[in-house]
C-alpha cells in the first residue's frame, strides 16, 4: 500500500454557550433527529466540471425528467414517514448526503409528501468529483439555526502529489426548543480501491470529526453533539471505535467517549446496506455524553433504523435486497441502497 500523507484542516469559529430558551419555544415533547443516504439523487443537467454525464437524459442510466420526479417523490415518501412509528410528524433535523445540489433538495422539500414540513436547507458544496455533497434539512419552527461551518477534508497522496477529494463535514449549530445543540453531518470516503488501501482515507475522515467535536467539548463539557452520516465503516471497524472514540455500551463510557446508540443492532446483524447476504451499518447517529445527562434540556431517548418491507425487494433475482433506484443496469424505481437511521430525543 502506497504510504499516504494526509492533512486535517480546520479552523473552528464557533463560540459554545450552555442551553438556553428561545423564542422558538420552550424544551417540551420529543422530536426525532434523522440521517439517509439519498443514493445519487441527481438532476438531469450535465454540469461542466462534475462526473455526473451517467444521470443526464443521454447518458448511461437514461436519466430523463420523469425519472427524477419520480425519486424525488420517492425519497419524500421515507423521510416523511421517518418517526411516524413513534406518532412523531416526521424528522425536526435531517441530514443527507448524495444529493448533487441545492437544486435539487428545493426540489425535493416541494413534494406533495415534504410540501406541508416548511424544511429549510443548509446545503454544503464539497469538492467531490462526482458532485455529490452533504447537506441538512431542518424545521424553522423548532430548530433555531446560529451558526454553520464546512470543514474540509484535505487528503494527499505523497507519491503522486494530488489531493484525494471528497465531501466536507457539515457542522450546524442551533437551538432546538430553546436547547443548545451541535450537529455535524458526515460522507467518510467510501471502500473503493478496497476496504484496507482505503482505510487511512476513512481514519483521517475520523480524526477530523473527533477534533471538531474536541473543540466543541473544550467549550463546554456537557455540548450535545451529534455526528451523523454515511461513514463507510462499521461500528466496531477502527476508525469508529478506536480514533472516533464511539461505542455502543453506556455503563464503559470513558471521559470523552461517545456512545453509539446503533451499534447493538450491527451486534445483532442488522444494519443499513446489504451485500452478498450480509448487513453493514455505514449510516450511524453517534452522540456525546450531554444526552444521557438527564439533567435540563433535551436528552436521549431511542434508537431506530427505519426498515419497511417496501424499502426491501420481495422477489426476483433482487430478492432480500433494498429495492434501489437501479439494480445494474436496470430501472427499479426504487429508492435507496441504504436505509435511513434516526434517534428520538426528549425533554427530560
Amino acid at each position: 500500500m502506497k504510504q499516504l500523507l494526509i492533512f486535517i484542516v480546520v479552523s473552528l469559529s464557533f463560540v459554545a454557550c450552555k442551553s438556553s430558551m428561545s423564542s422558538k419555544g420552550q424544551v417540551q415533547g420529543a422530536h426525532v433527529i434523522a440521517f439517509y443516504n439519498l443514493e445519487n439523487l441527481f438532476d438531469t443537467i450535465n454540469d461542466p466540471g462534475v462526473s455526473d454525464g451517467e444521470f443526464t437524459p443521454a447518458g448511461s442510466k437514461k436519466w430523463t425528467s420523469e425519472r427524477y420526479e419520480s425519486k424525488l417523490i420517492n425519497m419524500a415518501k421515507v423521510i416523511a414517514d421517518i418517526g411516524v412509528d413513534q406518532d412523531l410528524a416526521g424528522p425536526s433535523i435531517i441530514g443527507m448526503c448524495e444529493m448533487e445540489n441545492r437544486s435539487v433538495l428545493e426540489d425535493l422539500i416541494k413534494t406533495e409528501s415534504l410540501k406541508d414540513q416548511d424544511y429549510n436547507i443548509i446545503h454544503v458544496d464539497s469538492p467531490d468529483k462526482r458532485g455529490i455533497d452533504v447537506a441538512l434539512l431542518y424545521k424553522p419552527s423548532v430548530f433555531e439555526l446560529q451558526q454553520t461551518h464546512a470543514y474540509p477534508l484535505i487528503i494527499q497522496n505523497s507519491d503522486s502529489g494530488k489531493r484525494v477529494f471528497t465531501r466536507d463535514q457539515l457542522l450546524v449549530s442551533g437551538l432546538l426548543g430553546g436547547d443548545k445543540i451541535h450537529v455535524i453531518v458526515n460522507h467518510w470516503p467510501s471502500r473503493y480501491g478496497g476496504e484496507d488501501s482505503s482505510k487511512p482515507f476513512r481514519k483521517a475522515a475520523a480524526l477530523l470529526n473527533r477534533h471538531i467535536i474536541d473543540s466543541l467539548l473544550s467549550l463546554d463539557k456537557n455540548a450535545k453533539i451529534i455526528t451523523m452520516g454515511d461513514l463507510n465503516d462499521n461500528p466496531t471497524d477502527e476508525s469508529i471505535a478506536l480514533h472516533l472514540r464511539a461505542h455502543g455500551n453506556q455503563d464503559q463510557l470513558k471521559k470523552g467517549d461517545l456512545f453509539n446508540p446503533l451499534a447493538i443492532n450491527f451486534s445483532n446483524k442488522k444494519g443499513t446496506l446489504y451485500y452478498r447476504g450480509n448487513w453493514d451499518l455505514f449510516d450511524q447517529l453517534v452522540i456525546s455524553q450531554g444526552w444521557l445527562k438527564g439533567k435540563d434540556g433535551y436528552g436521549y431517548d431511542s434508537a431506530y433504523i427505519y426498515n419497511k418491507p417496501y424499502l426491501i425487494q420481495q422477489e426476483g433475482k433482487y430478492k432480500d435486497y433494498l429495492l434501489r433506484t437501479y439494480g445494474g443496469k436496470d430501472y427499479l424505481n426504487g429508492y435507496s441502497d441504504h436505509l435511513p437511521v434516526y434517534i428520538v430525543v426528549s425533554a427530560n
